[in-house]
């Protein structure tokens, strides 16, 4: 997930708003700035841990949105926008307890590392020396272990500035945590743009060769957290190819057209129309969760990805990054299990995830972007989430 040709000229971290560069979602109009005096960064207390370690949670207001924030795994709480009437409402799913985040959490809004996805069997072989992992997905290594960075508590600092406001969150992991090589300190930072974007820049050093691949894994429902399905969203991801998976969702390590398959969503279509197909990809799924081949590639900057449309509420989103895939995940594995921060019951598909990222299983599959780091290089990525209404 390092962005630019090669690891050794990796792209910096790019300021602005570089989404609106890139234009916008079909005729959607962005979230506009609200008056003067609406930017705004406060801080509460949201729970402790059973070791004493006391958890805050930040709000962050521009405008037309909120986000709020958690310590502990830098985990997108709420996430505020009005509708086409103006009519505000939380789009992403997660609880509204410290207690229910820390119990069982499927990834609800949070920071994920030291690697995003799956890897076979949960080991790698890097510079000669087999590193193994905790495994905690079926035979395999899901988003960096069984306490990745979704389950540490980050030092958060905020800021504003010109019209934007934000939160730096930093994690110094230890060489050997989750079995990964090398001391690896990591900065990520939201933004609140003045032009209606969410913008995560993720940045990482370490002191020995390792693998990263950082993303962010909020549950998107742009009806609304709690208002139901997802099925009716239109959705157009910018890929003719993705990675078809085993069973246990590790690639193959084919890139396959999308053409002719339900994965082809070179044209924005409902998420609801292919999802309960007899293809057998959408089979071992359960739905989508599957890793998209941006035709970009790498960039330096920001580049368009996905743009999904809610046609109730008019909410729309267009996802730009740098990086060169994205997971496309509708929620497949909410059992009704879980009760979110509204009280509903989440069930299948009420949320989706559009997980910009390298590759699943990079490691271990020679062909793939490489997520290799080493000392002297500084890991960099983007991803530019824009709001409007249509």
């Amino acid at each position: 997930m390092i962005a630019g040709a090669t690891l050794g000229a990796v792209a910096p971290v790019i300021s602005g708003t570089s989404a609106q560069a890139a234009g916008t979602t079909g005729s959607a109009a962005p979230v506009k700035k609200g008056p003067a005096g609406r930017t705004k960064v406060t801080k509460e207390h949201f729970g402790t841990l059973e070791d004493g370690t006391k958890v805050d949670i930040w709000t962050v207001r521009n405008g037309g949105i909120t986000l709020r924030v958690l310590s502990y795994g830098g985990i997108v709480q709420t996430l505020e926008l009005p509708d086409r009437h103006g009519r505000r409402a939380n789009v992403s799913l997660g609880f509204d307890s410290l207690d229910a985040y820390v119990a069982s959490s499927p990834y609800f809004g949070a920071l994920i590392g030291r690697y995003g996805n799956r890897i076979a069997r949960g080991r790698f072989t890097l510079d000669g020396t087999t590193y193994q992992l905790p495994v905690n997905d079926g035979p395999n290594s899901l988003h960096g272990g069984d306490k990745g960075f979704d389950k540490r508590v980050w030092a958060v600092e905020s800021f504003t500035a010109g019209g934007d406001a934000g939160l730096v969150l930093r994690y110094t992991s230890a060489d050997g945590e989750m079995g990964y090589p090398g001391t690896l300190k990591v900065r990520v930072v939201y933004t609140l743009t003045s032009g209606g974007e969410w913008r995560v820049d993720y940045s990482a050093t370490t002191d020995k060769a390792t693998v990263v691949n950082l993303t962010n894994h909020t549950y998107f429902n742009l009806r609304g957290e709690g208002n139901g399905g997802i099925y009716d969203h239109q959705v157009a991801i910018a890929a003719r190819r993705f990675t078809p998976v085993d069973s246990t969702l590790i690639p193959t390590g084919e890139l396959a057209p999308v053409a002719g398959t339900p994965f082809d969503f070179r044209t924005a279509k409902a998420i609801g129309r292919d999802i309960r197909t007899a293809h057998q990809q959408v089979l071992y799924g359960q739905g989508f969760d599957h890793n998209f081949v941006l035709d970009k590639g790498r960039t330096a900057r920001p580049e368009h990805a996905a743009t999904v449309t809610e046609p109730v509420s008019g909410r729309t989103l267009r996802v730009d990054t740098t990086e060169p895939g994205v997971q496309f995940y509708t929620g497949n594995f909410l059992t009704g299990a879980f009760a979110g921060s509204s009280g509903h019951v989440y069930r299948q598909s009420d949320g989706f995830c559009l997980e910009t990222q390298h590759f699943p299983d990079s490691p271990n599959q020679p062909s793939f972007p490489s997520t290799v780091l080493r000392p002297g290089q500084t890991y960099r990525s983007t991803t530019v989430h824009s709001f409007g209404v249509h």
